[in-house]
């Protein structure tokens, strides 16, 4: 019978393995499309299990099992309409901003992208996007969002690409109510994943 020799990475040791293996080796994988959403929630009892989640709701997303990313977008990932449902206890990842604040105080979030496209060829590179929150005006946070795509742009990319296409998205509001969320929330939803080669293990000889 066939065997393979499999590294046992927290131990150090080799260990035999009846059954030959075969199959794909794949890539990290790379997200496609995305939708953009936002959202507000108030509570007089918590902020995760209360506001927060009640701002998930407000933007459609809180049957969902969230995880955030940071700050890049593949060449290929394009923007679509959110979906009418997900699948309950799915995972959906995200770039995401949130903003906590108490009764009476501003609660802005909000998130910018843009696009990178080669300063030779006009081919499109990837794009960037930033997060930000607090307890700011509209036009603080807009100010702020710019700045900070700024600084990832000219410390890495202004050279051999020109940005492009920016879009911001905010939420502001007080809350009423003793906690108050606001999300602004770019939600991936479809993902490649590259297949590197085959594999199959080889036989004991």
């Amino acid at each position: 019978m066939g065997s393979t020799i499999v590294s046992n990475l927290l131990c150090g040791q080799h260990r035999e393995v009846n059954n030959p293996l075969k199959g794909l080796v794949i890539g990290n994988r790379i997200p496609k499309d995305y939708f953009i959403t936002n959202g507000i929630g108030e509570s007089d009892i918590a902020v995760h299990a209360g506001s927060y989640h009640l701002a998930l709701k407000n933007a459609g997303i809180e049957r969902a099992n969230i995880m955030t990313y940071s700050s890049i977008l593949p060449a290929i990932a394009q923007k679509v309409e959110k979906p009418q449902q997900f699948e309950y206890g799915s995972v959906m990842e995200t770039i995401m901003a949130v903003a906590h604040g108490h009764e009476g105080e501003m609660v802005t979030a909000g998130i910018i992208s843009g696009r990178l496209y080669n300063r030779k060829t006009g081919e499109r590179f990837g794009g960037l996007v930033c997060e930000h929150n607090g307890n700011y005006t509209s036009e603080e946070l807009e100010n702020k969002l710019y700045a900070s795509l700024n600084e990832l742009y000219y410390n890495g990319f202004e050279q051999d690409y020109v940005l492009e296409d920016i879009e911001v998205i905010k939420e502001t509001f007080v809350p009423k109510k003793k906690y108050g969320t606001a999300i602004v929330a770019l939600c991936f939803i479809s993902y490649i994943y590259p297949v590197l080669n085959r594999f199959s293990s080889p036989n004991k000889h």
